[in-house]
């Protein structure tokens, strides 16, 4: 089967198309013959040797998926071939198959093409495990996310609404401004010409959760957009890793930090995010209350045209490859 691979760390050029054996179904996974795969900035720290697959998992690129069952493995009783679904991955999206255990996988939404459920599940899952399993939005709360306009942005402007936040984003052009408005957003700030903390201060809002991709270089400044008790979730790492941090302002504001990743969690606690997010969101999908964003899809041979796009943050939502 076709697949990419990075073998040797580096720039768009390390991405490979190679041929793979099919994988086959362990007890308690299925296979799955992909229609579209999701391209997540991890899969671009991925190929440039900064985030290396968990042990045990493939070095295929791609955390999510969408297409048919072809084969289940022995245990399965929930999930049929033929079957149209989408999955959350620790690997193996840019393929012609992937095998992946049946908890980590949902059958596709209504009110959702086969080909944009390929870059649901990271977002969808994302979004619900930090805002509302970890962060605990709630209804009249603020929402601040950093990156509006990307796949994970612009679900999280969907979801906050939908379940009654007021959401404030940044984002680096007038354009990515006016679409997250689009989607709801009460208030888009400019992170090239605009203090995000100043202009929130002059309109008198303070981050009740904030869900940060930046990491180091905004950590200062998201504990100053804080509200009482809020909580700041750290998902990505874009502008560092190290920071000082005043512990007076947490305490002050009775506040917390936390920080998480999804790739390398183990599978029971993958599964548990899959069936909340499925129960919660998919009714959200299927009436059209939330909708994927996609901005542009590539086929598999053009990986290294899609992760330029992505790597240029030209993309407003999400960018696909599909098979």
């Amino acid at each position: 089967m076709r697949a990419v691979t990075a073998p040797t760390p580096g720039g768009v050029d390390a991405l490979e198309v190679v041929d793979r054996p099919m994988p086959e179904p362990a007890p308690g996974e299925v296979l799955i013959r992909v229609t579209a795969a999701g391209v997540n900035r991890a899969d671009l720290l991925q190929r440039q040797g900064y985030y290396d697959p968990p042990p045990g998992a493939t070095d295929i690129l791609g955390l999510e998926c969408s297409g048919d069952i072809v084969a289940v493995g022995e245990g399965v009783t929930d999930l049929q071939i033929g079957e149209h679904v989408c999955a959350l991955l620790s690997g193996g999206g840019y393929a012609e198959y992937v095998a992946v255990p049946a908890g980590q996988v949902a059958i596709a939404p209504g009110g959702v093409s086969l080909v944009e459920a390929g870059g649901l599940m990271e977002v969808a899952a994302t979004v619900w495990s930090n805002v509302f399993m970890i962060g605990k939005l709630q209804h009249g709360e603020t929402l601040l996310v950093h990156g509006g306009g990307s796949g994970i942005g612009t679900m999280a402007i969907q979801l906050g609404k939908a379940f009654g936040a007021r959401v404030v984003v940044t984002v680096g052009s007038q354009e990515k401004a006016d679409f997250c408005r689009e989607l709801g957003a009460d208030l888009t700030i400019n992170y090239r010409e605009q203090d995000f903390v100043e202009v929130m201060k002059a309109e008198g809002i303070k981050a009740d959760v904030i869900l940060d991709i930046i990491g180091a270089k905004y950590l200062a400044a998201n504990i100053a957009a804080l509200a009482t008790a809020g909580r700041l979730v750290i998902i990505g790492l874009q502008g560092g890793i190290k920071a000082e941090i005043n512990l007076g302002a947490l305490l002050t504001k009775r506040a917390a930090v936390m920080a998480t990743s999804l790739r390398a969690r183990p599978t029971a606690e993958k599964s548990a995010i899959v069936s909340a997010m499925v129960a919660q969101v998919w009714p959200l999908l299927a009436d059209g209350t939330v909708r994927p964003i996609i901005h542009s899809t590539y086929p598999l041979e053009d990986v290294h045209a899609a992760h330029q796009e992505l790597e240029d943050s030209t993309h407003t939502g999400k960018v696909l490859l599909t098979l």
